[in-house]
């Protein structure tokens, strides 16, 4: 029997990430790929945003993060003997690669983030975060992981980082050479649409995103309007942080249209995660026209240019270095980066990613 041309395979469709917004994108612009994934969250990725894809699901999505990388890897060690029916796999994920054993065929891995960061460049950030009695759990987990996911991409014919700064943490802790393809952003959906009153946060809200030195900052600016766009596990303990603060909203996950009025409204928009692999948020907001306030490091160096297109400050930020930024990027300094935001943003167009990974994926 012949065989199929090939299939995606990604960790989860749990939120309206960066990572799930180029998976989804990926496989409608190459419909000969099938798609796999470990589960999706129906509630926020509906059977609308799933028609005319063939997507193979399979599990459900587990609420415990540690549990939740446990139970993704060994749904894709276990259950997926049917890749051998295809000639090209293309595994986007940081779980999804351990199905590779299953596969003889070409296998590419698209890196959206550094290698498993619990067990490498974050480890100690996240074995700090654990409780005393789950730190046994954190450490059974890498211990299960490592070996597993290093094994999976020794057997990769290529792997392609979304950053130069991805690809330089492949390089030093896996001894992996790879080739940079910057992630997609669908430029034409976002615009200026005005200036409004309000600073905009996009991060997810996690606690390695630091949106809480974003809304310390504000509390103790009560003349400046954040609106907080996101959701995420650290979501009750800053809402009980801007408790009483008239000048701090909370806006959930928004609808597509929803995210780009906030953004074509915005003065500009504030993004400062540890070590950012990449970071879509900063693109779409240059894409509407709205300098980023974000921390020197990660990928955001290779997104915003300082000064031009946005402010650089400290990768360790305070709530002052926050306010001294908000304080020099005033109104009228934001609008006049706008131009210089959509530009660099068309270095990150999906029909340049696209061309790419066509040229990629007929190896």
């Amino acid at each position: 029997m012949p065989r199929t041309k090939g299939i995606i395979l990604y960790d989860f469709l749990q939120v309206p990430g960066g990572a799930e917004r180029v998976t989804l994108l990926l496989a409608r612009a190459f419909p000969e790929f099938d798609l796999c994934v470990g589960a999706r969250n129906h509630g926020v990725i509906p059977d609308g945003e799933m028609v005319g894809l063939k997507c193979i699901e399979l599990g459900s999505i587990a609420q415990s993060p540690a549990w939740r990388a446990l139970k993704t890897m060994r749904l894709f060690h276990s259950r997926t003997a049917f890749l051998s029916r295809y000639e090209i796999v293309l595994y986007s994920g940081v779980y999804a690669p351990v199905a590779v054993h299953h596969h003889e065929g070409h296998n590419i891995l698209y890196c959206h983030t550094s290698p498993l960061r619990f067990a490498y460049d974050l480890k100690g950030y996240y074995f700090a975060q654990c409780p005393w009695w789950q730190k046994p759990a954190f450490q059974a987990l890498i211990a299960y992981s490592k070996p597993r996911y290093e094994a999976a991409i020794a057997k990769m014919d290529l792997v392609i980082a979304n950053s130069e700064s991805v690809a330089r943490k492949y390089r030093h802790y896996l001894g992996q050479e790879t080739i940079v393809i910057y992630p997609p952003c669908e430029v034409e959906q976002f615009s200026w649409q005005g200036q409004g009153n309000y600073y905009l946060s996009l991060a997810r809200l996690e606690p390695h995103k630091r949106v809480d030195v974003i809304v310390q900052a504000f509390l103790q600016m009560p003349d400046k309007c954040l609106v907080v766009v996101s959701e995420g596990s650290d979501l009750p303990r800053l809402r009980y942080m801007a408790e009483g603060a008239s000048n701090i909203h909370f806006m959930g996950w928004p609808r597509q249209d929803q995210l780009q009025a906030l953004l074509g409204h915005a003065i500009a928009t504030l993004y400062i995660p540890k070590d950012e692999d990449f970071g879509m948020s900063p693109v779409e907001s240059m894409a509407a026209g709205k300098p980023v306030i974000g921390v020197a490091e990660g990928g955001l160096l290779e997104t915003i240019i300082d000064g031009e297109t946005g402010l650089f400050i400290t990768p360790e930020p305070t709530p002052m270095d926050i306010i001294s930024a908000v304080q020099t990027l005033t109104p009228k300094r934001a609008l006049e980066m706008r131009e210089a935001c959509e530009r660099q943003a068309q270095r990150f167009n999906k029909e340049i990613f696209l061309e790419k990974m066509g040229t990629v994926l007929k190896y």
